[in-house]
């Protein structure tokens, strides 16, 4: 993992290891993937400003997010399907997050259960809830989220329904999911990614499995899956969370300065600008885009977080100079799972803390506490 020099290194890595499927499912947007390029595009645009003759030598990424204590201003964000990117991937991410001293969300649609990985690991994670149609089993999920003691609910709150990802459909990844012959001389050609997932804890999503009979096929899983998105979910269901969560509240998918103001009124601890990576609502604005005008518009009455397109260390500079308290990302982290599991996890986590204290000193800040809107140059 040492001659892993930045994200990029990981993910060509990643790409000759993992099955084209689940690459494809990483990477891709929904329709034309104008707001995932956007995304990318928009952070890259913003340059920093380079000091010189300060005195940085006692430089600090450590920081608090949601009060508790983070080694750097970062949080690995939910992602599906993590189990098939790499065996027991949910657990080995968890493992390397808490370890670099980071939050670590686990995903409604994992493949390991919440109670996989709580036994897998140490210490609270974050867990992110999707509300469906079936909410006798949103509250069950919900009290099973408490009683392995997860330290805070990611409420995902733009998924009402699902924008198109094209490259899902080609590779079969569709309800029912189809059986392609290139997929399986795919897989043939990945045995260590094959073995891994074999000797996972499951195969499917953990999380769901088991809630009604038949829910081990496949086939009849996916369908269920596809008909509990909610297009009626409304701020009232937002209320109803709250009320039968009893830790701290993160809303997940602002995006709209006049939604956030509507969200600082719930009574979450935070919200995240985020247009779920892209795969939701093409032709969006770039989350760092709107960014700025939410921060401006709440005026730190509550922690605002910030999701959408993190590969770096300066990128994480730039969007705190634009007002987040922290970053989340999910690409980075996976590209390194699936090229090394646990251990590349790790390094991506340190790629990106190396890099934004090197960029701290370079811009002439010691600490996370100094980082504003001066740190960028003037375009």
């Amino acid at each position: 993992m040492k001659t892993m020099t930045c994200i990029e290194d990981l993910r060509q890595t990643y790409h000759a290891k993992v099955p084209r499927a689940f690459v494809d499912y990483c990477e891709s947007g929904s329709y034309a993937e104008q707001t995932l390029h956007a995304n990318r595009a928009d952070l890259e645009r913003l340059h920093l400003r380079q000091r010189i003759l300060h005195d940085v030598a006692n430089r600090s990424t450590k920081t608090t997010i949601l009060g508790e204590p983070a080694a750097l201003p970062l949080a690995l964000a939910p992602v599906g399907l993590t189990g098939m990117q790499h065996g027991d991937g949910e657990i080995l991410a968890c493992r390397a997050a808490q370890a670099a001293g980071i939050p670590y969300t686990l995903s409604t649609m994992s493949i390991c259960s919440i109670e996989d990985v709580a036994a897998g690991v140490d210490k609270p994670f974050w867990f992110q809830l999707y509300v469906m149609k079936d909410r006798g089993y949103i509250r069950a999920l919900i009290e099973r989220a408490a009683a392995a003691k997860c330290s805070a609910l990611v409420l995902t709150v733009d998924l009402q329904v699902i924008g198109q990802r094209h490259r899902d459909i080609k590779n079969g990844m569709s309800v029912p999911p189809q059986i392609r012959v290139k997929n399986l001389i795919d897989i043939a050609t990945k045995p260590a990614w094959a073995l891994g997932v074999l000797r996972g804890k499951r195969k499917t999503f953990g999380n769901i499995a088991g809630h009604y009979p038949g829910m081990q096929n496949v086939t009849v899983l996916s369908k269920w899956i596809s008909e509990q998105f909610d297009s009626t979910l409304s701020w009232k269901d937002v209320e109803w969370v709250k009320s039968l969560w009893p830790g701290k509240l993160i809303l997940k998918g602002i995006l709209d300065v006049e939604d956030a103001r509507i969200a600082a009124k719930t009574g979450a601890a935070a919200l995240v600008v985020s247009n779920h990576g892209g795969r939701q609502l093409d032709g969006a604005p770039s989350s760092i885009a709107m960014l700025p005008s939410i921060v401006d518009a709440l005026g730190g009455g509550i922690e605002i977080l910030f999701d959408g397109g993190i590969r770096s260390g300066q990128d994480v500079l730039r969007a705190l100079a634009l007002g987040a308290r922290a970053c989340m990302s999910g690409r980075a982290y996976i590209y390194g799972l699936g090229a090394g599991g646990e251990a590349g996890v790790a390094r991506a986590i340190e790629i990106i803390r190396s890099e934004l204290d090197v960029s701290m000193a370079l811009t002439g800040v010691t600490s996370i506490a100094d980082i504003d809107r001066r740190v960028l140059a003037a375009m």
